[in-house]
């Protein structure tokens, strides 16, 4: 078993975040569908609590800073990278949705439902979703190397 860790350890800085924004991404699942209904369609969707994209950042940043270390240009790229993805998860998206509700009325008045299909008006996230996917995201990434050390050794 000791050698199945040691053959992994050198890509733990990427498999951690992997493995972390798949939970995350399956705690919004289990959330949504516990307040919608179970459907699978809604194991991708956008927007809602918590945030994938975010988690998933910010575990690589932890990830990359654990093991490569906060003066490393890694981490950088890393930070930058998160930056990039935050921004879009939270401001960039939401005004997808904005143009999104108001194609949907313009629509709507002028009676062309037919021809046109709704267009989804909710695919960014509250900025509560995104800090909640960093925290979760920060955490559970914490968790993880944690135990991989505990296992490792």
């Amino acid at each position: 078993m000791k050698e199945f860790f040691e053959f992994f350890s050198p890509y733990y800085v990427f498999l951690v975040p992997m493995f972390v924004g798949f939970i995350v991404q399956l705690t919004k699942f289990i959330n949504y569908c516990m307040k919608h209904g179970w459907d699978f369609r809604y194991a991708m969707t956008h927007g809602h609590m918590p945030s994938a994209h975010t988690g998933f950042a910010i575990s690589l940043v932890t990830s990359v800073g654990y093991y490569s270390g906060i003066n490393s240009g890694a981490f950088a790229i890393a930070v930058a990278f998160a930056i990039i993805i935050i921004d879009d998860a939270a401001r960039l998206r939401m005004y997808m949705g904005d143009q999104g509700r108001y194609l949907n009325m313009l629509v709507e008045q002028l009676k062309l439902e037919e021809k046109f299909p709704r267009l989804k008006e909710r695919m960014g996230h509250r900025v509560s979703e995104v800090i909640v996917g960093g925290i979760y995201g920060f955490l559970l990434t914490m968790a993880v190397i944690k135990i991989l050390e505990a296992l490792y050794l």
